[in-house]
């Protein structure tokens, strides 16, 4: 079999030829079975470059939008399976984080609060912004700071500690 495209008969010369009737199927398709518009658009780039590799590697005699499809499917089920598993991840951290309730953040001043806040470096601010002001899980406070879950969390409890030694120190000078 020909991998070369442009010789007649190659699988990515085949491709490009069922394109146009292979895209609206894979789209609706994807659509159909997601409800999303940006996840159906997502999965049908994924599946264009999926069918693009696999072509060009010489993986598939014949391009059909039957084939198109299938890879698509694969890809729609992958989808579920990083859904589901970043959701099992999240319940985990949930139930990791649900202790007994902290009686010292039910009293807490609002205004003197962001004061304090104000105070404290720019990376302990940003992490306390996007866990408990933003209420984003730590896996997601990671990827927005561009740090590993582990160094998040380590972030996040030097971040509570300078808060509440700053915030501890202002109430009795208070006094």
């Amino acid at each position: 079999m020909s991998t070369d495209p442009q010789l007649p008969g190659s699988p990515i010369r085949d491709l490009w030829q069922v394109y146009d009737d292979a895209l609206p199927s894979v789209y609706g398709y994807l659509l159909r079975r997601t409800g999303s518009v940006s996840t159906a658009e997502d999965l049908t780039s994924e599946t264009v470059v999926a069918a693009i590799d696999s072509a060009s590697r010489g993986r598939v005699d014949t391009v059909t939008v039957a084939w198109m499809v299938g890879i698509a499917r694969h890809k729609l089920v992958d989808h579920w399976r990083r859904r589901d598993r970043d959701q099992d991840r999240r319940d985990r951290l949930e139930a990791e984080t649900d202790g007994p309730e902290d009686p010292w953040g039910a009293t807490i001043d609002r205004l003197r609060a962001q004061q304090v806040l104000e105070t404290l470096t720019a990376d302990h601010r940003a992490a306390l912004t996007l866990r408990y002001l933003d209420g984003l899980a730590v896996p997601d406070v990671a990827h927005v700071l561009e740090r590993s879950v582990h160094a998040t969390e380590s972030l996040l409890v030097r971040a509570r500690a300078a808060f509440r030694s700053r915030y501890t120190d202002d109430e009795e000078q208070e006094r």
